[in-house]
């Protein structure tokens, strides 16, 4: 177990409970990360214990919804206390609603807002004081293609992603000076159970527009968080890394 690209490096993934979260969890405790495997409600205590076990790594179950201001300080007070430095942060949880412009919920509307882009900020600002102190570190924020291209059915969803791909790019202008890098993964359609029963009905049509053909896997999203996470980067910053197999939306 020599020469991983994440030895040591203590990281912080929010929703690893499924997916794409759950991917790049799996994928950063194979390359020697001390992970810190964030859930909402989910048990994932055996899943953490064996990625533990297989990679020779500590994969820890931290559970706390990404909204509750006092249980994410708390959690990344402890993280601190535990392990003296926060390497990387992947802020992956995420909501999303499909609503045609004319049916849109400004109560769902909130919501999305109050998961994707305010509890977002909120843990960014808290991980960026503890990479300040250490003059290093990496924040990776899971966005989306419709953040940047937009998608009908998807206007609410879409403008919280873009305001995503907006923290980021600003963070990483104010961070930058204190070589903490802050990056994007934007992915397009990906292979998750949620998106496959949620898009059954048009399935066929959503990847003939995609140019490969096929969806993304969520490995290959958390191969690129691995990229973003790991010193293979560390001159990359302010970037959004579309991850969309030349989708065309």
């Amino acid at each position: 177990m020599t020469n991983r690209l994440l030895d040591n490096k203590v990281c912080l993934i929010t929703g690893t409970s499924s997916g794409i979260g759950k991917s790049i969890a799996e994928r950063f405790a194979e390359e020697g990360a001390i992970v810190y495997a964030n859930s909402r409600e989910t048990n994932i205590d055996e899943w953490a214990t064996s990625l533990s076990e297989k990679h020779e790594t500590k994969v820890i179950p931290t559970y706390f919804n990404i909204t509750d201001e006092s249980a994410v300080k708390n959690a990344i007070i402890q993280i601190k206390k535990e392990q003296s430095k926060i390497d990387v942060l992947i802020n992956n949880a995420g909501l999303g609603y499909n609503e045609k412009l004319g049916m849109i919920s400004i109560d769902k509307m909130k919501k999305i807002f109050d998961v994707n882009v305010f509890a977002l900020t909120n843990i960014l600002q808290l991980v960026a004081r503890i990479m300040l102190k250490q003059n290093t570190g990496s924040i990776i924020n899971i966005s989306s293609t419709v953040g940047q291209k937009g998608n009908p059915g998807q206007l609410a969803y879409s403008a919280s992603k873009g305001a995503v791909i907006s923290i980021t790019k600003s963070a990483a202008k104010e961070l930058a000076s204190s070589s903490i890098r802050v990056n994007s993964v934007a992915p397009g359609l990906v292979d998750t159970e949620m998106f496959r029963e949620a898009e059954k009905d048009k399935l066929a049509d959503r990847i003939s527009k995609i140019g490969m053909q096929r969806l993304a896997e969520p490995k290959e999203i958390a191969d690129a968080c691995l990229f973003l996470a790991s010193d293979l980067s560390k001159y990359i910053t302010g970037q959004i890394i579309a991850v969309d197999g030349s989708a065309i939306i």
